[in-house]
């Protein structure tokens, strides 16, 4: 039985139904389930092509991060809440793996967590950052393990309309500051030269500030090129938020990704170090897209 004749037969089984639930093992093989579950249920409340797209989408990566991370190697269940009403559809994902206790709460970047990536509405995306989250690990170096520890940046963005039909591509940064701040900032490059948009957030003590298009800058101050693709990035950049710059400075040059296989593309994302006033004051990464070739999204 095709897709189309499994959603029709799910329709008319659960026409009435207001709540279901799905469970379903933490297998790759097993996230359709998730998503054919999905399909029935948007065709009860009459979801929009658009919209139905926008949830499976969103539903996937909930699902599949589920899959990679919650279990590790142990066999886990992922449960599915599909909660139906005159015209709406919620799903709720929960999985029983091991969660981690973020030491301060999500940074909701933009406005309230809507970021807008250029002058239309349209051109944003919802997003949150977690700066100065604790982590640990195992390196393996030849016969040896070493544990680590250290602080990372994680950051979580979707969208559904995001870059410009003219966007080259964008200049991004996230900075875990030694004075326990935060600092998130990026420019959409425009084709041909000139920036669409720009914007950041400067997490202190004090509180959080947004800023606006006009308020932030990238100036490159040195560039490196590939030895492989002989693509030119702006590996180190003077970032500027409001009144406050800081310099940026590659840990090591050569941190250029070919990530074609998987999403089409070339670009540098590195560890870098923040400096102000010949002062180290901060690391983390900077990412540079859209030099090899224009972004398409």
């Amino acid at each position: 039985m095709d897709e189309a004749a499994l959603v029709g037969t799910a329709r008319e089984k659960l026409e009435g139904v207001r709540t279901v639930r799905l469970r379903i093992p933490a297998r790759a093989g097993d996230v359709a389930l998730a998503r054919l579950a999905l399909s029935g249920l948007a065709a009860i409340v009459s979801l929009s092509d658009a919209l139905l797209a926008d949830l499976k989408l969103a539903l996937t990566e909930a699902v599949s991060n589920s899959v990679r991370h919650a279990y590790r190697d142990e066999l886990g269940f992922v449960s599915i809440t599909y909660e139906l009403g005159p015209d709406v559809l919620a799903v709720e994902v929960v999985d029983d793996g091991e969660g981690f206790d973020p030491e301060r709460p999500p940074l909701l970047e933009g406005d309230d967590g809507y970021s807008r990536k250029g002058p239309h509405p349209g051109e944003a995306s919802y997003y949150y950052s977690r700066p100065h989250l604790a982590v640990s690990g195992t390196i393996e170096r030849g016969q040896g393990k070493e544990q680590v520890t250290g602080s990372a940046w994680l950051d979580h963005e979707w969208s559904s309309d995001y870059l410009a039909p003219d966007a080259a591509g964008w200049d991004w940064c996230g900075i875990n500051l030694e004075n326990g701040g935060a600092l998130m900032a990026f420019r959409i490059r425009k084709k041909g030269g000139g920036v669409i948009w720009a914007g950041g957030t400067l997490k202190t003590e004090q509180g959080k500030t947004v800023f606006t298009s006009a308020q932030v800058s990238f100036k490159p101050l040195r560039t490196w090129r590939s030895p492989r693709t002989s693509v030119e990035y702006p590996v180190a950049m003077r970032v500027t938020a409001g009144s406050e710059s800081w310099d940026l400075e590659p840990l090591m040059n050569d941190q250029e990704l070919d990530s074609r296989a998987s999403t089409g593309t070339v670009y540098w994302e590195g560890a870098v170090r923040a400096m102000q006033g010949g002062k180290e004051t901060g690391r983390g990464y900077l990412e540079l897209t859209g030099y090899w070739k224009p972004l398409r999204m």
